[in-house]
């Protein structure tokens, strides 16, 4: 059924969106994209995407949460069928006798925060103007829908190939965390998941609200610099509220493969006023955490993210390579991240780190 306050994306709006979630994706999510192709393509088959405010839901409605599992490096080569989220919707309602009435990104990071909107576009459903992370994030429990109830099942998994899985029971998020992981391995490192449903009295209140928008709004912050020729780099900080750490060159990257993610750290040297500071910047699938020698500038839940220094365009940690001239900000974590029980799930020691969360001071 459509709302009257439901937003009907055009191009226009998926390209600004896109730029937007990239640059929220801090550096994962997957390709923005391969997902804005995917999209694209619907709407020029002649269906819509339309945007649905949280406002709207209503405890009657129920909403499945899409999206990727796996390793970045993986996705970016191996393309998505297009059907995934079709047969994920099938899954679930076959298990629950429920019908879904709207969908909603795990993540509004990267590729993440488009490809609901290509199920959407399939089966003629609004996608939520929200997410569960409010950027990407590694692991399937550090959502807020998850820190605040969500169900553990049933979740759903399904490939490329056709290959599907439905998870009736797990005993903890971790668990079902560590089951679709083990599952995505199988299927070559890269997936497409939906955990339970959720109805959408409880997604308007633990959803990090307004996401797609503000994707939208960053995306147009860089393109109307870009046209104006100014420093988009500038814009996205006047925009989102942020601080940016460095601009230079990126002199070292360590990637690998392990266990699913994508894990390493990049050596940024500071180029022109920054000349003579280096930046490290740990990573699995995202950026973690920014140190300046022994100083912690940034850490999770914080977004720490890279752009192109000339374009501001998100750079990925699958894409990062030795010479690209980047500057490195930092956005700040939406509130529903910042609670002590978030903090358990998201914050530094969640990710294996000896120190607790602290926003803009340095950390052991």
């Amino acid at each position: 059924m459509t709302s009257l306050n439901d937003w009907v994306l055009n191009e226009a709006d998926l390209q600004s969106i896109a730029i937007g979630a990239g640059i929220l994706g801090t550096g994962g999510g997957g390709s923005t994209y391969l997902a804005f192709l995917q999209v694209r393509e619907q709407m020029r088959a002649g269906r819509t995407v339309r945007v649905r405010p949280l406002s709207d839901l209503t405890a009657n409605d129920c909403v499945l949460p899409l999206g990727g599992i796996g390793a970045p490096t993986v996705g970016i080569e191996r393309m998505d069928s297009g059907d995934e989220g079709k047969a994920l919707v099938t899954a679930i309602e076959a298990v629950t006798g429920d019908k879904v009435t709207a969908v909603i990104a795990d993540e509004i990071g990267g590729g993440n925060g488009l490809v609901s909107m290509v199920t959407a576009a399939q089966l003629d459903l609004p996608v939520v103007d929200g997410d569960g992370m409010g950027r990407a994030f590694p692991e399937t429990q550090m959502t807020s829908f998850f820190i605040y109830g969500q169900a553990t099942a049933p979740a759903a998994l399904t490939d490329a190939c056709g290959n599907s899985m439905v998870v009736t029971h797990a005993t903890s998020a971790t668990q079902l965390e560590s089951m679709m992981r083990a599952a995505t391995i199988t299927m070559g490192c890269s997936a497409m998941m939906s955990t339970a449903p959720m109805n959408g009295s409880f997604i308007a209140r633990y959803a990090i609200p307004a996401t797609l928008s503000q994707s939208w709004n960053l995306g147009n912050a860089v393109l109307t610099a870009e046209k104006e020729k100014r420093d988009p780099v500038a814009a996205i900080i006047e925009q989102a509220g942020g601080t940016h750490l460095l601009t230079g060159k990126v002199v070292d990257v360590e990637r690998r493969i392990d266990g699913g993610f994508v894990r390493g750290n990049l050596r940024i040297d500071g180029i022109d006023s920054d000349s003579g500071r280096t930046l490290m910047i740990d990573l699995q699938n995202e950026y973690l955490v920014a140190r300046e020698e022994d100083h912690i500038h940034a850490m999770v839940p914080d977004l720490v993210c890279i752009v192109d220094a000339e374009n501001g365009r998100a750079i990925g940690t699958e894409e990062q390579r030795y010479g690209l001239r980047v500057a490195v900000i930092v956005l700040p974590a939406p509130a529903l991240l910042l609670t002590p029980v978030a903090l358990e799930s998201v914050g530094p020691r969640a990710f294996g780190y000896g120190f607790d969360y602290s926003s803009g001071v340095s950390g052991e």
